[in-house]
């Protein structure tokens, strides 16, 4: 970058950033006040400036050349150093960022298994949107992936059950925890590495680079005992999240910017390059600091499609039938912390203190000959005179009223500057469109914290920071967007001085639990773009997951608390209730119970995958692990071995009348393991079989009075790992 060129944009450190841009900034970070020295104002070549105008729209990358221009650009913006001899070549050319040949569809293989007649699967947030899980099962067989294992149990019926097929697929030794059923077709997702040279800065011997890429394995497994590996996808990036819909598997990766050695993400099959994907980047001062890569692919045939956006790092997803939703927290531009303070003193403190005092700065702020550290020392030399003049009262008065001047400009400043980035891409099996981008204030807690309800948005935020002289000043809110993600309508400051720990978008309602020493449970009406609180319910406590039982009732499964001295709080057991929500205005406890003790661990608090519940049978299941005497006691109805801690899944009977009871337990854990977790817990049925799944075991019990049927040992079996033929493993 040439530093004389005098074409400036101004936006780039400038804390006066005009309202449009920083409402479109994104990137998750901790955002904190400092004071610093003042950076040097940039300069930008004016030829560069048809890339960011601040326009908020989205723009093709349609070259090489012009990505190279845009990295440019967007280092001044993140104070990196650029250098565009450190551009690499590519083998993609202009215009060659397309879509690869669609091949005739193939038919979806037909089933031939006899399984049961009816059967769970993966617990999910959308109908019809299945959710990636590292244990997938129909009504006859399970499938698991377990580190670089996959694992095929004919499971039903259980009497009968036995391990077909236990193979090590031939990648790096690591834990594969995500993948999709779908018929006779797995889609198994892993992360590895691509095997590039290059040639440091400043030296001239080529060394290697091993950049992050996902691989997408479609699997044929219409032959339990041989499956055969059909699609072998490679895409640069860090596997995010994924979901299938119908036939297409649509799934996330996030490539980090190299400056040094930029390269756009590229698409491999069988190690040969397919296709590059169509690249975006968005008009607006941001930190690109990814390339969040959206891929689409028919698992039964040949089509596949991807769009990549230049942005900040992708976060929180949420996915409805016909659009994916990307999320992240903004990031506001290199500069912008350190121009704050300056600004804030000029246009807060300054215009407060006494008329002669600031035309005396102003004069010499105007000076040009003297640098920001000279004039500061003559400002502040010029303010403690005048200080020295004033009585105590009047000096007091003025101390106090610029407190609070800077309180609300602090405050003003926080909420523009925190906020939740939302791009919105429309999904039709293999057409991906970008549709939107907007923005909420606050940040997400979950998947969950978002819903989309026709051609609305609803999105579920805690906005925390903190401000000089007040402390950490947190809220919560509800927004409407519109489905151009405009912001229609909105429920700001509930709970004051609380956090949202678990929500549920039910139909035109809003389940919502915020914490800080007691739960505060709400009904929030959404039938109207203006959400309004119908009912509240403080209990001791507080819900990490909500559960739809009916229309009247919601299960919520978090911990106990107990409130001690000195506003602290004590979290206690694994507490599940089951709110009734009949009377809007008056939500009530219907039941609840308590598991242990704080000791006391469960999956399922975190991964709404381990919680498990059917209506029809009024069963609820979820993964236990804790101290043996503090869970004896919260149960008489214990089936564990008396040693220091157990594992094992906890199953209640659940109804609107009878509440909740401890319906037994299933232990998995044994005397002579070390094995003391529980991570990685399923719970699945196939007709009136209960199927228990841990790392170690996959246990089979009788729905109705929990007796052992059969079971399989998973793990470390001691016997010899299967290895797929040459012709398979591709």
């Amino acid at each position: 970058m040439n530093p004389k060129i005098t074409i400036p944009i101004a936006i780039i450190v400038s804390v006066a950033i005009t309202a449009g841009i920083m409402y479109s900034i994104g990137f998750e970070q901790d955002i904190q006040v400092t004071q610093t020295l003042e950076p040097e104002i940039i300069y930008v070549d004016k030829t560069l400036e048809e890339y960011f105008q601040g326009t908020q729209n989205i723009k093709k990358i349609s070259s090489q050349e012009e990505l190279k221009k845009i990295l440019e650009v967007s280092a001044v913006f993140n104070g990196q150093i650029f250098d565009e001899r450190m551009l690499r070549s590519f083998s993609v050319m202009d215009g060659d960022m397309a879509v690869a040949e669609s091949a005739p569809q193939a038919e979806p293989a037909v089933k031939t298994q006899s399984g049961g007649s009816e059967y769970s699967t993966t617990n999910v947030q959308v109908a019809n949107v299945d959710e990636p899980d590292y244990l997938k099962n129909d009504s006859k067989y399970v499938y698991i992936v377990s580190r670089n294992t996959l694992s095929i149990i004919d499971a039903y019926p259980a009497e009968s059950a036995k391990l077909i097929l236990k193979i090590a697929l031939d990648i790096e030794s690591q834990y594969i925890q995500n993948m999709f059923l779908n018929g006779d077709r797995l889609v198994i997702f892993y992360n590895g590495q691509s095997d590039d040279q290059i040639i440091p800065q400043y030296d001239f011997v080529p060394q290697r680079s091993y950049e992050p890429v996902t691989h997408a394995l479609i699997v044929d497994v219409s032959d339990k005992e041989n499956p055969t590996i059909l699609k072998d996808y490679s895409i640069d990036g860090h596997f995010r999240d994924a979901r299938m819909i119908g036939d297409y598997a649509y799934f996330v990766t996030n490539s980090h910017i190299n400056y040094q050695y930029p390269r756009l993400p590229v698409i491999m099959e069988d190690a040969v390059r397919i296709m590059t994907p169509e690249a975006f980047y968005f008009d607006n001062v941001e930190q690109f600091s990814n390339f969040s890569t959206l891929t689409a692919i028919d698992i039964f045939g040949d089509k596949i499609n991807s769009e990549t956006f230049l942005m900040g790092y992708s976060g929180t997803f949420y996915v409805s039938e016909d659009n994916f939703y990307l999320t992240y927290q903004q990031n506001m531009p290199f500069g912008f912390y350190e121009n704050s303070s300056r600004d804030r003193f000029f246009d807060v403190v300054v215009p407060l203190l006494p008329k002669d005092i600031q035309d005396e700065i102003k004069v010499i702020k105007s000076d040009s000959s003297l640098n920001s550290s000279s004039q500061w020392m003559k400002i502040s030399e010029l303010m403690q005179k005048s200080y020295n003049t004033m009585n105590k009262d009047d000096k007091e008065k003025l101390f106090e009223k610029i407190k609070q001047a800077l309180i609300e400009y602090d405050t003003k400043k926080q909420q523009d500057t925190q906020k939740t980035i939302i791009h919105k891409v429309s999904i039709n099996e293999d057409k991906i469109e970008y549709v939107a981008k907007g923005s909420v204030p606050g940040r997400l807690l979950n998947q969950f914290s978002m819903d989309q309800s026709g051609d609305r948005f609803r999105v579920a935020t805690t906005t925390e920071y903190y401000i000089q002289h007040q402390g950490t000043i947190r809220s919560n809110s509800v927004y409407v967007l519109d489905e151009n993600l405009n912001i229609v309508g909105g429920l700001e400051d509930i709970a004051p001085d609380e956090s949202i720990f678990s929500s549920r978008f039910i139909g035109e309602r809003l389940y919502l639990v915020t914490f800080q020493q007691i739960d505060p449970f709400f009904v929030i009406d959404l039938s109207t773009d203006t959400p309004k609180i119908l009912g509240e319910l403080k209990i001791p406590g507080f819900s990490n997951y909500l559960h739809p039982y009916d229309e009247e009732h919601i299960i919520g499964i978090g911990r106990d608390t107990k409130e001690l001295d000195n506003n602290r709080v004590q979290q206690l057991g694994i507490k599940i209730a089951l709110f009734n929500v009949k009377d809007v205005k008056n939500p009530i406890v219907a039941d609840d119970i308590v598991i242990g003790d704080s000791s006391t661990h469960s999956e399922a608090l975190f991964n709404h995958k381990a919680f498990f519940f059917d209506k029809t049978r009024g069963i609820l299941s979820i993964p236990v692990n804790g101290d043996v005497k503090s869970l004896n006691e919260s149960s008489s109805k214990m089936f564990a071995p008396e040693y220091i801690r157990w594992s094992g899944f906890y199953v209640f009977e659940i109804d609107a009348l009878n509440g909740i009871n401890t319906k037994g337990t299933i232990t998995h854990s044994e005397e002579d393991s070390r094995y003391y977790g529980m991570g990685e817990a399923r719970t699945f049925y196939i007709d009136d079989v209960l199927y228990t799944a841990s790392e170690q075991h996959l246990k089979m019990n009788d729905f109705d009075s929990l007796e052992k049927i059969n079971s399989i040992k998973l793990e470390n079996t001691g016997k010899f790992i299967e290895y797929m033929e040459d012709e398979i493993l591709r």
